[in-house]
């Protein structure tokens, strides 16, 4: 395991694959900068690129923009209150009320130095859990990974709002992303499946087109309609100052950080819940280490520990792949869409990713160290001069987006029906958009769809109904009902504690 760890290391230090890792960093950077974009958007984008990569070229490349994508946001929610990412928004609270108060430097320290933190831990947390599940991904058969890939699915779809309706609404996003897949021939009968007589579908609905379309039309139909510029001006002052001051705080409540990197990778394992979710559940946990009422009054104001918080749940990143690499089941959208990357390439999630790619799995866990050791050095160097940036207009930013967006879906086949895909998925996406439906319960039942279809085969075939009677099976099954039922329990049990509140008080 130990020679693996250090194979992986070497791989990251290729030269083909370090320049790969440094043009990813540096591309996720800007898009982290760049409110609106998004790093699922930029990883759609740039998934056409790999094709002719090899995997350990692929990997540095995507995983280095994933990974730097919440830490460049951050600076953007200090400085503007406009998240950069749709991640980075409990950071706003304090992080942006220092900028106000002229503490702007110190709060992207102490936010950069948290997120550096929290994705060592997150890193780290991989890296120990690889040999840990190794042994259990390999004692899995077709019957178990059917039920991951359910359970998988029942967390996203659930997790996609609160209330009834938006219960309704993940549930049919991800049964039509379900039902898309299954467009193309049978992957055992070999018949044609909703087809209607177009060569082009014959193997599928290709997934870059789809995904791109998906996920960057309606970003840049947003940025049009707006039609101002993305953020508004610099803020007064010297962004340096109090850099090292929020260094300082950083070390001064380091068991703090430490916490809340420890909620993040937690949650950042769960597939569902997602980085917005880390953060904010980082953010609640700060708030508790106030010791007055006092001091708890103080967050929201402009409290360092506000920034701690949220910063280090950056720990996500490194916990989110491992449900994706052990199991196929991305943890959220941008791991979503790194899991169509490792189809693009030929390599399938689960256990060979364990045996027969250990080095590569584990060159994920170099990459994202050295790309935020780089991210972050470069932010502190020059923090105050690549803010500005922001100021550029979003007509200028717009045509380059648009360009990459029909790039991108053309070089899936290079066929006229992956424009046509792109267009109707743009479309598809930003009516998801506008109507309140989550686009992630989508893209993962679409991509999981085909993975499902062939484990219910193979376990039917070879063990007929009998699987159903599996030890693991069952308890994936209840802890699967467990997850979709969960939602109802927490709204009923919310409305209980407001009712004893409301008798108490009324």
């Amino acid at each position: 395991m130990f020679e693996a760890l250090l194979d992986g290391l070497v791989l990251v230090f290729q030269l083909k694959a370090f320049l790969y890792l440094l043009i990813g960093a540096f591309i996720g950077y800007w898009v982290g900068i760049l409110p609106g974009v998004g790093g699922a958007t930029a990883l759609a984008l740039m998934m056409p690129f790999v094709y002719k990569m090899t995997p350990a070229e692929a990997f540095p490349f995507l995983m280095g923009m994933h990974s730097v994508v919440q830490t460049a946001g951050d600076i953007t929610s200090v400085l503007f209150g406009v998240p950069g990412e749709a991640t980075t928004v409990a950071i706003i609270l304090d992080g942006h009320a220092m900028a106000k108060k002229g503490e702007a430097g110190r709060a992207l320290g102490a936010a950069l130095t948290s997120a550096f933190i929290g994705a060592l831990i997150g890193a780290g947390f991989l890296a120990f859990f690889i040999p840990i599940v190794r042994p259990l991904v390999l004692s899995f058969g077709s019957p178990e990974m059917f039920m991951v890939i359910i359970l998988g699915l029942t967390c996203i779809s659930t997790l996609s709002g609160h209330g009834k309706r938006n219960l309704m609404m993940g549930l049919m996003c991800a049964a039509l992303g379900f039902m898309l897949s299954l467009v193309g021939q049978d992957r055992q009968a070999g018949i044609m499946r909703f087809t209607f007589g177009q060569i082009y579908l014959w193997q599928g609905i290709p997934l870059i087109p789809l995904v791109v379309g998906l996920f960057a039309v309606p970003e840049i139909i947003d940025l049009a309609v707006r039609g101002t510029a993305i953020a508004e001006d610099l803020p007064s002052g010297e962004l340096r100052k109090g850099v090292l001051q929020g260094i300082k705080d950083t070390f001064r409540h380091l068991f703090l950080t430490i916490r809340c990197a420890l909620i993040g990778t937690f949650i950042g394992v769960m597939p569902g819940l997602g980085g917005a979710v880390a953060q904010w559940v980082a953010y609640a946990h700060a708030t508790q280490s106030a010791k007055t009422p006092e001091e708890r009054a103080g967050f929201g104001k402009g409290d360092v520990r506000g920034v701690l918080g949220p910063g280090a749940a950056n720990s996500k990143e490194g916990a989110g792949l491992i449900p994706t690499v052990a199991f196929g089941i991305p943890s959220s959208t941008g791991m979503a869409v790194l899991l169509g990357a490792f189809f693009v390439l030929g390599i399938i999630p689960g256990p060979d990713m364990l045996t027969k790619y250990l080095p590569v799995t584990f060159s994920l866990v170099w990459t994202i160290v050295i790309a935020n050791i780089i991210v972050v050095a470069v932010s502190l160097l020059f923090i105050d001069k690549i803010a500005r940036v922001t100021n550029i207009r979003g007509s200028l930013i717009i045509p380059f987006i648009l360009l990459l967006t029909f790039i991108g879906g053309y070089t899936a086949s290079n066929h006229i029906g992956d424009l046509i895909v792109t267009l109707l998925a743009g479309g598809l996406g930003y009516l998801m958009v506008r109507y309140g439906y989550p686009r992630p319960p989508f893209i993962l039942g679409f991509i999981l769809g085909h993975l499902a279809e062939t484990y219910f085969y193979i376990s039917t075939t070879r063990y007929g109904v009998e699987w159903l009677t599996r030890p693991k099976v069952m308890v994936i099954l209840l802890l699967a009902v467990a997850v979709a039922l969960y939602p109802f329990f927490q709204k009923r049990r919310l409305m209980k504690k407001k009712e004893a509140h409301d008798a108490r008080h009324g």
